[in-house]
């Protein structure tokens, strides 16, 4: 092997070695992006004597979420999608109405969100005995999301306590 013959060789390694780091960099670039609006849902469940109480939804990721499909189930009958129509088919049946927030399949959660999605104003745990019964122990609300990237399958659930 001459001179010429281990130029070009060593040539040609440190050009695929440079193929391989940019491909690996360009990919860790894309998961970082990925991350780096990452919405993260969460619903939590507040008893707070003489303030709103009840389910609420906070993004406390560091992007917004996209909302792809939710269920609501009662006693294990699903009642459909957290919209308007579902809300209210579970309002009615209690003796107190609880105010309802809704949402449709494609809106978007904003960062920072943090709203009430069933509560009553100034909770009484005599008055409204019904509603905290039927949040804490027969309701299941499932909500799947996802980034503005998409095709991720976020899923964050609200069960019944044991």
């Amino acid at each position: 092997m001459n001179a010429d013959t281990i130029t070009a060789i060593c040539a040609v390694v440190i050009a695929v070695a440079s193929l391989v780091v940019s491909v690996y960099q360009t990919h860790a670039m894309r998961q970082h992006n990925r991350h780096s609006v990452r919405p993260i849902l969460q619903l939590h469940r507040g008893w707070p004597t003489g303030g709103r109480a009840g389910i609420r939804l906070i993004n406390s990721g560091l992007g917004p979420a996209v909302i792809v499909e939710s269920t609501l189930t009662v006693d294990g009958e699903v009642i459909g999608a957290w919209d308007r129509l579902s809300a209210d088919r579970v309002r009615d049946r209690l003796s107190v109405r609880p105010s309802a927030v809704t949402f449709s399949q494609g809106e978007v959660i904003a960062i920072d969100y943090e709203q009430y999605l069933l509560s009553v104003a100034s909770y009484d745990p005599q008055n409204h005995a019904e509603v905290k019964d039927l949040i804490n122990r027969r309701l299941t609300l499932e909500i799947r999301y996802e980034s503005l990237y998409g095709g991720e399958d976020y899923t964050v659930v609200l069960r019944p306590m044991r």
